[in-house]
């Protein structure tokens, strides 16, 4: 683990401390450390804005309400992910439930708009519009993968979470999270592998 990695997890307990003894603004210094990342994570396991907003303010009012139960043994980021993922899990299983509701629907927020406290992220001159595409492509091939390797994959490439933090996060062995995440490739190899061959 870097140092610089190790410096953010002291930096995490002891705002959960501080947060677990009465200093709320403790919540505000780590949702400018964890949110913009976790948002991220959430639009590409749900892909949707308006819903990755709303999980993404549901997963600080756990952490708020569990802050006395956090282990300062384990990493916040672990913890945070497998609240976050779990809250994801329920959101498809809601959607299975209720396959008419429309995913662009306007969602009724209450307060402030988790987004609107986030950065700007401007796309970069350099980006070309067929790099735009592939990545749609790909972005959309991810989407469609079933759940329990979407996850694992989504957290491994695109979070840099370890197979043993995504263990915990998903509640399996790494050794289950390296089958998963193989699998995923391959699923993703096999249906994009015109792609591949054409970006050579």
């Amino acid at each position: 683990m870097s140092v610089q990695s190790t410096e953010l997890d002291e930096r995490d307990r002891a705002d959960m401390q501080r947060l677990a003894s009465g200093h709320e603004a403790a919540l505000n210094d780590l949702m400018e450390r964890h949110g913009p990342k976790l948002f991220n994570y959430l639009i590409r396991c749900l892909q949707n804005e308006e819903e990755a907003a709303d999980v993404a303010q549901e997963t600080f009012v756990r952490v708020y309400q569990n802050r006395t139960k956090f282990d300062t043994s384990q990493r916040f980021s672990t913890w945070l992910y497998a609240i976050a993922t779990n809250l994801v899990k329920d959101r498809y299983r809601y959607r299975t439930r209720h396959p008419q509701v429309s995913l662009d629907a306007e969602n009724e927020t209450k307060g402030a708009d988790f987004r609107e406290s986030l950065p700007e992220q401007r796309p970069l001159p350099n980006e070309t519009l067929l790099a735009e595409e592939r990545a749609e492509i790909v972005r959309r091939a991810v989407s469609v993968l079933p759940e329990e390797l979407r996850l694992p994959l989504v957290l491994s490439e695109y979070e840099e979470h370890s197979h043993a933090e995504i263990g915990v996060v998903l509640g399996c062995s790494p050794k289950a999270v390296e089958t998963r995440i193989y699998r995923a490739r391959k699923q993703l190899r096999d249906k994009l592998g015109w792609l591949l061959e054409n970006s050579k």
